[in-house]
């Protein structure tokens, strides 16, 4: 038999190749799976972190205008301590606010007609408001906020509907889904919130 008849059998250049070429199928499906796998547990693992220790909300309305506007996304931790001057994100019948702690438990809050807040008969002083007004207020002030709960505001104290509306009113603990520290859109003023 001559070696350049072609005897019906694949040669040893053609075997080889055949051969990488079935090496690399293979390797590019574990590679594939392996990376879908990983970016499925990487989604699953943001989606608890979001969702138990740290949620991501999107603002409605200007009520917290000018330090939060319209359309906002930022980043919330679950924690419990609050302070006052902290913003915090909580739930008010079906709705989700986000307002500015003003005063915590136990604690006395009065607003006079011009709209400067006291708390504990102390003026704060509130430099991220851009105007001051009493606002939509049909609680009889000067009121004490009760035990674990606190009096909330926005900082658009014209239009906002907060604590001082009984349809509101002071948030108590458990209503609270945590305290807004970060912004992450708009790009131009991504960073800290105060």
């Amino acid at each position: 038999m001559n070696p350049e008849e072609p005897s019906g059998f694949p040669s040893v250049a053609q075997l080889t190749a055949e051969l990488r070429r079935e090496t690399y199928k293979r390797n590019y499906r574990q590679v594939l799976r392996s990376t879908v796998y990983t970016l499925v547990v990487v989604a699953a693992f943001a989606v608890l972190v979001a969702t138990i220790w740290m949620p991501v909300l999107r603002i409605y309305g200007a009520s917290m205008t000018p330090t939060l506007n319209e359309g906002d996304i930022v980043v919330s931790l679950k924690e419990t301590g609050v302070q006052q001057g902290d913003l915090v994100a909580f739930y008010a019948g079906n709705k989700l606010l986000v307002k500015r702690c003003i005063a915590g438990p136990g604690q006395w809050v009065d607003i006079d007609e011009s709209g400067d807040v006291y708390v504990d008969g102390r003026q704060l002083d509130e430099p991220y408001l851009t105007e001051k007004a009493l606002g939509e207020c049909d609680l009889e002030l000067p009121c004490q906020v009760p035990d674990n709960r606190y009096f909330c505001m926005g900082d658009q104290r014209l239009t906002s509907v907060d604590s001082r509306s009984t349809a509101v009113g002071c948030v108590s603990q458990e209503q609270i889904v945590g305290k807004v520290l970060f912004r992450v859109w708009p790009l131009s003023g991504f960073g800290w919130l105060r």
